[in-house]
């Protein structure tokens, strides 16, 4: 593996080979909480180097601010997919997730910008890069991506005087007031949608009121943005967006995130079956049976995602069969996370919800967060790519 990851002022770390057997991890205290990184495939030395990065994120819960400054630091040494180290990415953005739900949802998209933009690189085309108010592409700032559709909405990109302008509205742009830039998808002329790199300071931008009532990721709000002649930068041309396989590696780094919440779920868990322990009373049978369900659950995922983000380093996913391999990873951890939560619902019943603001908090951000995996609409789309395809099985 190459290059080093560091947070801030973490002392620098050389990465070094995966070790074969069981890490032992230096977790980081904070306080009464210890927070270890979420190991995929990585040596524990490698995972060292995340501990600031999880001090300080742990401090910023709730503040989205520093949640952001804490996204900028991080993606200035943070590894890309497909460059050699995709595992640690992966464990990145899985071990800030199981320090807090809505610090992964912050810390996600703007690695994905970063990624998008790099493999942007040498294909965007000529026309934009001269528009008026636009500094360009230069990652600066804190970014987001913004790809999804609604009915009644539409944001169209026009091409005027070598230029390309968007018109038009924006659903689901999480936090995009707090936001400086942003990759975003729009409907060009011809057909089809293409990705553009946006200032959402320029005139010509506003945000409509989110009205977000969700329990879930109550800081994340998620809204309406509206342009109105706004200058863009144009990414690779139309379907480039979808069609890279960057695309399904980014969806796989969401699965990687959702994973990270599940390991906090069953920390949390576990945690508690230990104190009752400690306090005369021992876990039943029953328990015992879902705690070592979940044990199971996770060493499966965690090794799924290994064996996958190695073939998307040797360049095995680099081409259409990357978004089924994304489907498969996606659905996997999706209904993992629902089943480890409803097992450790049942078991701590309903006191923790009540009266635990941080259990309480992480299981409705977990809730809402993986609500972006499309259940049964996302496995007839596998289902599809299955029948026409040859199987591995």
């Amino acid at each position: 593996m190459n290059g080093t990851f560091t947070y801030r002022h973490a002392p620098s770390a050389t990465p070094g080979p995966a070790t074969a057997g069981p890490a032992r991890i230096r977790p980081v205290r904070i306080g009464p909480t210890t927070v270890s990184p979420v190991r995929i495939s990585s040596a524990a030395g490698d995972l060292d180097a995340i501990s600031p990065l999880l001090a300080e994120a742990q401090a910023a819960v709730g503040d989205v601010p520093a949640l952001l400054d804490l996204a900028k630091a991080a993606a200035a040494t943070a590894p890309k997919p497909g460059e050699g180290r995709t595992a640690f990415l992966w464990e990145i953005l899985a071990s800030v997730t199981a320090v807090d739900v809505a610090a992964g949802r912050v810390l996600e998209p703007h690695l994905d910008a970063a990624a998008i933009l790099g493999q942007a690189a040498g294909l965007a085309a000529g026309e934009g890069r001269d528009c008026p108010d636009f500094g360009g592409t230069r990652f600066e700032g804190a970014w987001g991506v913004f790809a999804a559709e609604a009915p009644g909405l539409r944001l169209e990109a026009k091409e005027a005087g070598g230029c390309f302008l968007l018109h038009g509205s924006k659903p689901w742009c999480s936090l995009a007031a707090q936001l400086d830039h942003a990759v975003l998808t729009a409907h060009v002329e011809g057909g089809g949608r293409a990705a553009f790199a946006v200032d959402l300071h320029a005139d010509g931008v506003s945000f409509a009121d989110p009205e977000w009532t969700s329990r879930g990721l109550r800081e994340i709000p998620s809204g309406t943005v509206h342009f109105d002649g706004v200058p863009a930068v144009p990414l690779g041309g139309a379907g480039w967006y979808y069609q890279r396989p960057g695309f399904a590696w980014g969806g796989m780094g969401v699965a990687a995130c959702w994973l990270g919440g599940a390991v906090a779920v069953a920390r949390s868990f576990t945690a508690s079956l230990r104190k009752a322990a400690d306090g005369g009373r021992e876990p039943d049978q029953i328990a015992l049976a879902h705690l070592g369900e979940i044990d199971r659950t996770l060493a499966a995922l965690t090794g799924y995602l290994a064996q996958t983000a190695a073939r998307i380093d040797a360049g095995e996913l680099s081409d259409g069969g990357a978004w089924r391999e994304a489907l498969r990873v996606r659905g996997s951890v999706a209904t993992a996370v629902e089943r480890i939560q409803a097992l450790v619902s049942q078991n701590l019943g309903p006191a923790p919800l009540a009266f635990d603001e941080g259990y309480g908090k992480r299981m409705a951000d977990l809730a809402l967060y993986i609500r972006q995996h499309h259940a049964m609409r996302d496995d007839a789309q596998l289902g599809a790519l299955t029948l026409a395809g040859n199987n591995p099985w």
